[in-house]
């Protein structure tokens, strides 16, 4: 079974410091967070398999952040908190948590738990229905959908689950203006203002990457939203 990528929201030092080591010495890879606004900012930009998610955060509750993060993501949530309450328990599994353990716990069920959501992973990834091929080509920009992979000029570009997402998206709707509503609703699940402002971000760093000519592949339209241009077929 390959490991999965797991976001550890704690900002108790030596329980965050616990699962970290734990994680890292059964090779899984692992993201951490101390608090709910960065729980929230690395679960949007680096989508991973599994959070382990602490309710009770110096600045966002952990209830609100498994509602937030339940806008516009499935991804497996295992709740970590001293709150052993019956109530507590059940909200945050109403809310949408997939698991609830009490501290103080062992690293042995832990682990254990993760396990379990892990086999639950490719059950919850959803096929993209947008997809009618398993390449896309437009230009020197190439997206192999089956491997979660893009290209220009042949080469792999380094990109995160997010800016993956919007670049698939526009490809999607070649030729068709996308407004910000349209991708934000697409990609977090919302269109509240920090996440148009997210958009902005993401897509400057997507042109980034996609290099000088990242004009002739994504229109911007003021106010509007982006589109993905049509490109002629590059001589070789």
């Amino acid at each position: 079974m390959n490991k999965c990528q797991v976001l550890v929201v704690e900002d108790d030092p030596p329980v965050r410091n616990l699962i970290a080591t734990t994680l890292k010495t059964h090779d899984y890879k692992y993201l951490l967070a101390q608090n709910g606004e960065e729980a929230i900012l690395q679960a949007s930009s680096y989508d991973p398999d599994v959070i382990f998610l602490d309710l009770g955060l110096p600045d966002i509750d952990g209830i609100e952040i498994i509602r937030k993060i339940r806008e516009w993501s499935n991804t497996p949530i295992i709740v970590i908190s001293a709150r052993s309450e019956d109530e507590d328990k059940i909200e945050a599994l109403d809310e949408g948590a997939d698991d609830y353990l009490t501290k103080p716990f062992s690293v042995e069920e832990l682990l254990a738990r993760l396990r379990v959501m892990q086999r639950r992973i490719p059950l919850l990834k959803p096929e993209n229905d947008m997809v009618e091929k398993a390449v896309y080509i437009n230009g020197k920009l190439k997206i192999d959908y089956v491997a979660g992979c893009a290209y220009k000029d042949n080469i792999e570009l380094k990109l995160t689950p997010i800016e993956y997402k919007l670049l698939c998206l526009l490809a999607q709707n070649t030729g068709k203006v996308l407004t910000h509503k349209y991708i934000t609703q697409k990609i977090w699940g919302s269109a509240w203002d920090s996440n148009i402002a997210s958009l902005r971000v993401f897509m400057a760093t997507l042109r980034k990457k996609l290099g000088n000519d990242s004009d002739a592949y994504i229109q911007t339209h003021v106010g509007i939203g982006y589109r993905m241009l049509k490109v002629e077929a590059m001589d070789k």
